[in-house]
């Protein structure tokens, strides 16, 4: 299967990436094992910053929609992806 995966703000520059790509999974693939998959392909800066494969949540400072839904209002990185799911990586912001 593929899911489209966008890049916005501050992590496009941490992995040099563009904004958006497609990525193949196989079908039941989770969140997780996609997140594993970018953290290996995108290396220690990805695994340092954003999420490091076995773990059970990305790290505080990024946040992950799936088709518009945050983790929190699925079933975090056990979330199951299907084909043409849209995968959103952004930077957590904060202001004051």
């Amino acid at each position: 299967m593929r899911v489209r995966v966008e890049y916005i703000g501050h992590i496009r520059q941490l992995i040099g990436s563009g904004r958006e790509e497609d990525i193949e999974l196989p079908e039941g693939a989770s969140l997780g094992d996609l997140l594993a998959l970018l953290a290996e392909k995108y290396g220690e800066t990805f695994k340092k910053t954003v999420y490091s494969p076995g773990g059970v949540d990305v790290t505080p400072n990024f946040m992950i929609l799936v088709n518009g839904y945050l983790l929190n209002q699925l079933e975090g990185i056990r979330t199951k992806l299907k084909h043409g799911d849209h995968v959103i990586l952004t930077s957590v912001i904060s202001g004051g």
